[in-house]
């Protein structure tokens, strides 16, 4: 980019000049910007996980499954022979806890939670839940109380 702003003599010219630091400017803005969002991606990918298991507790299961990837959903609802709003109350899923981590992976985020790790993918319409209840197991995959299949 900066070999465009070079004229026959080698020299940058004032005007060039300013181009390119306006330029710089303008990337580091963006970049700064960059991180704003991976955070404000974390808090949306908490909100969810917490909104899950809020409505579990609280009896509402046409929210929590509101919450769930469409996959996970069915697959919940298959399993219990009930449609998803019932299915996902008998799920042994914890009260939501603090929110002690967030890793957000490009598409994927994982949601650690004082009781239970929650595991979200991006869809259209935003984060949605693909396992919950979630139990680590070392080197082995978790355990997962709910999960798509």
């Amino acid at each position: 980019m900066i070999t465009h702003e070079i004229g026959f003599t080698g020299e940058v010219s004032p005007v060039h000049k300013w181009r390119v630091l306006t330029l710089l400017l303008v990337s580091a803005g963006l970049s700064v910007a960059g991180c704003g969002a991976g955070g404000d991606r974390e808090s949306a990918a908490d909100a969810v996980a917490v909104r899950l298991l809020t409505a579990v507790g609280a009896r509402d299961g046409v929210t929590a499954c509101s919450a769930l990837a469409p996959e996970t959903a069915s697959e919940v609802s298959r399993n219990a022979g009930k449609p998803c709003p019932e299915a996902v109350l008998e799920e042994d899923l914890p009260a939501p806890g603090q929110v002690t981590g967030t890793d957000v992976y490009g598409q994927w985020a994982q949601v650690r939670l004082s009781d239970d790790t929650v595991f979200l993918a991006v869809f259209p319409d935003g984060w949605k839940v693909v396992a919950a209840g979630c139990t680590s197991r070392g080197e082995r995959p978790y355990l997962c109380a709910v999960q798509g299949s």
